[in-house]
C-alpha cells in the first residue's frame, strides 16, 4: 500500500509549515490504508487535511477570482473510470467530498456553479465560506498592480476586464492539492483539488476537475497535476502519463510526460502511482510540494 500527495508547485513560500500540513495529510491517508480502508477514502481524507489548512490553494484559503470569490474545482476517480467532480462550486468547505458525491450518486462526472451548490446542499454540506483575509489582501494588491501594468504571466489580456474605479503581489501561484494511493486490494485512485489560478476570470475552470487533464486513474496508474492548467488540459497531461505506465514504470511515465510539458513550455508537476505500487513524481517548475508513504516509510521534499 502507498499513498503520495502533493501541495502544489512553482514558487514556494513558507516551506516549513507546508511541508508540515502536507506529512500530516499523508500521515492521514496512510493510516487509512494500515487500518484496511480503501484507497478512496484514504485520497479523500488525504485531500480533505489539505483544503482545511490555509497555506494551500483548495478550500480554505483557496486564491480568488478577479470579483473576489472562491470558485472550487474538485476530482476523484477510480482505477474502473469511474469519476465524479465539480467545477466552479461555491460556499462548500470540501469540494472533494462533493466530488466524490457526484461519482457515487450521480450518472454525471462534472457539476458545475450553482448547481453543484445546490446538489451539495441536498447531501448535507453546509454552508461554508473558505474566503481568508490574506486572499483579499492578496487581490486587492494584485489588482493595483495590474492597473500600473504588471499582470499575471499566463494572464496577459486581463487588465481589459478591470474595472477602473476599484483598487483590488501578482504572482503565479499552482497551489493545486493532490493525493494518490493503492490500497491492499491493488485498487488505484487519484484526487486534486484547488482554487484555481490567481485573479482569474470568473466562472474560469482549469484542469483539475478534467479527467484526463489534472486527474485521472486507470488500471495502469493514478495520477494528479498540479501547474498551469489550460497548458495541462491541452496535453491531457494526467492521462498521457497513466497510458504510458501501460509499459513503464511510474517515475519512467512521470519523467516522460515532463519532457513533453516542457517542450510546450507548460509549467506544472505532477505525482503518480503504477499499477504495482511504485511512485513516481517530477516538475519542471522551481519547487513543487509532496510527501509519500510506502511500507511505513515517510518521504518529503
Amino acid at each position: 500500500m502507498l499513498i503520495i500527495v502533493h501541495g502544489g508547485a512553482g514558487e514556494i513560500k513558507r516551506v516549513s509549515k507546508r511541508r508540515e500540513g502536507l506529512i500530516k495529510a499523508c500521515q492521514l491517508g496512510y493510516l487509512v490504508l494500515k487500518n484496511g480502508g480503501s484507497a478512496i477514502d484514504a485520497v479523500e481524507h488525504a485531500v480533505i487535511e489539505l483544503e482545511d489548512n490555509p497555506l494551500f490553494n483548495a478550500g480554505t484559503g483557496a486564491t480568488l477570482s478577479i470579483n473576489g470569490e472562491a470558485e472550487l474545482d474538485a476530482a476523484i476517480m477510480l482505477d474502473d473510470l469511474k469519476c465524479g467532480s465539480v467545477a466552479c462550486i461555491k460556499g462548500v468547505k470540501n469540494p472533494v467530498s462533493v466530488a466524490r458525491k457526484v461519482l457515487e450518486e450521480t450518472d454525471h462526472i462534472i457539476l458545475a456553479g450553482k448547481e453543484a451548490t445546490k446538489f451539495a446542499r441536498k447531501f448535507g454540506f453546509k454552508p461554508y465560506n473558505p474566503i481568508t483575509r490574506k486572499r483579499k489582501i492578496a487581490l486587492e494588491r494584485g489588482i493595483k498592480e495590474l492597473k500600473m501594468g504588471k499582470a499575471p504571466k499566463y494572464l496577459p489580456k486581463l487588465k481589459r476586464f478591470i474595472d477602473s474605479s476599484r483598487t483590488v503581489s501578482v504572482r503565479d501561484e499552482y497551489g493545486t492539492v493532490g493525493a494518490c494511493a493503492i490500497d491492499n486490494h491493488k485498487r488505484l485512485v487519484s484526487g486534486t483539488s484547488t482554487g484555481g489560478m490567481f485573479m482569474h476570470l470568473p466562472g474560469r475552470v482549469g484542469d483539475t476537475p478534467i479527467p484526463g487533464a489534472g486527474t485521472y486513474a486507470s488500471k495502469s496508474g493514478a495520477v494528479s497535476c498540479t501547474g498551469h492548467g489550460e497548458c495541462i488540459i491541452k496535453l491531457c497531461l494526467a492521462k498521457i502519463t497513466c497510458d504510458a505506465m501501460e509499459k513503464l514504470s511510474a517515475q519512467e511515465a512521470v519523467n516522460r510526460s515532463l519532457k513533453i510539458a516542457t517542450k510546450y513550455k507548460c509549467r506544472c508537476g505532477l505525482i503518480a502511482i503504477d499499477k504495482s505500487g511504485n511512485v513516481g513524481l517530477g516538475f519542471n517548475t522551481p519547487q513543487m510540494l509532496w510527501a509519500y508513504i510506502k511500507d511505513d516509510k515517510l518521504n518529503h521534499f
